[in-house]
């Protein structure tokens, strides 16, 4: 099959390939003028980088940088590294950043990009399901502090993104299931076909060479570069769409849950969770059947993602909640439907209807 290229329109224009062994298409996105090339990737996949390095070094001075896995990358020490070593090795503003990893190479990789000598080229090449759908297109790059996720990051988008199917053969299912509560996302906020697409095909069939995955893969994308292209800096959409913000559906509690789990539980499952959350919460705001609700729970758990979670207490989530980048003041706001792909900004929703969602997703368990 032939690749597909999805094209990013707006200031910064860029590709999205989705195909498959598309590690030879490298050279002709980072360009002739770049001469130095640091290749950021997460340590534990350096056979996957392997075929990329080999690529890159015909063409270009490789400057390679293995980093901590997951979340763990994700701060100022591993990013003050990487500054030290771009430096060291002469990187200018010419030069260009490739990241090989799951969201969090990405997100950092981004952010070193973002900030070294103000902006210089990166690629990503997305080696997990998640990275692909999300964190790899956008242009969002952050770290983590203390206080929260992402809350440190900047607006840089990258120069194209590689979705090599490939490299999703190796990929653990619960790893690949976890990326799928991104995918599923999409379907409720704009796409429902991809809900359609989930509820006839046999989950055991959604492997890295499918037809079904890569629809999916690819219809999730274009979910993502609709958004992003009219919206890039969420600063809101036309006529009450929440614009870029809608990506964040079920991210609030998603990111409290990492948070207060010390980042135990997969970004994707805790997505899969924070989306139920909201389903519940929008019934109880009376804007979402009750049907609707039920269709969260049964395409969620259809694919293995969890749809409850007791783990931690009401009051240590809406804490973490409040620090949500998407608050306004002492304002929650939270991404709600009130019907499939009829998205909008639920803002200030009362402490009783938070904790009756949280008490139904806690049930559930």
């Amino acid at each position: 099959m032939t690749d597909t290229v999805l094209h990013v329109g707006g200031a910064s224009p860029y590709d999205v390939v989705v195909g498959h062994d598309l590690s030879g298409r490298l050279p002709g996105i980072l360009g002739e003028s770049v001469e130095r090339v640091a290749v950021l990737y997460a340590g534990s996949l350096g056979a996957l980088a392997d075929p990329v390095v080999d690529v890159l070094v015909e063409h270009y001075d490789v400057l390679a940088l293995g980093l901590p896995e997951g979340e763990r990358a994700k701060t100022a020490p591993v990013a003050s590294d990487c500054w030290e070593a771009l430096g060291e090795a002469g990187f200018t503003r010419s030069d260009a950043v490739v990241t090989i990893g799951g969201g969090a190479t990405t997100d950092l990789g981004g952010f070193v990009a973002a900030s070294w000598l103000r902006g210089v080229r990166v690629v990503h090449v997305p080696t997990t399901l998640l990275a692909m759908v999300d964190a790899a297109v956008g242009g969002k790059t952050g770290i983590n502090t203390g206080a929260g996720k992402n809350l440190v990051g900047a607006f840089h988008e990258p120069a194209g993104v590689l979705c090599d199917l490939s490299l999703l053969a190796s990929l653990p299912r619960e790893e690949l299931v976890a990326g799928l509560g991104e995918v599923v996302k999409c379907g409720f906020v704009a796409d429902p076909e991809i809900l359609e697409i989930v509820e006839r095909t046999d989950p055991g069939a959604l492997t890295h060479d499918s037809a079904e995955l890569r629809e999916l893969v690819e219809r999730a994308i274009r979910v993502k570069i609709g958004v992003v292209v009219d919206d890039l800096r969420e600063r809101g959409g036309a006529d009450g769409h929440p614009g870029r913000e809608v990506l964040n559906y079920g991210h609030t509690l998603a990111h409290a849950i990492e948070r207060t789990s010390d980042y135990s539980v997969r970004h994707g499952e805790a997505v899969a969770i924070g989306c139920v959350y909201v389903a519940e919460l929008a019934a109880r705001a009376g804007s979402l059947d009750r049907v609707v609700v039920e269709r969260h729970r049964a395409a969620l758990a259809r694919v293995g993602l969890p749809t409850s979670y007791d783990a931690a207490s009401f009051e240590d989530l809406h804490a973490a909640m409040k620090v949500d980048k998407k608050a306004r003041g002492s304002l929650l706001r939270f991404v709600v439907l009130d019907d499939l792909a009829s998205p909008r900004i639920l803002a200030g929703p009362s402490e009783a209807d938070l904790r009756a969602a949280y008490a139904a997703i806690a049930s559930a368990g």
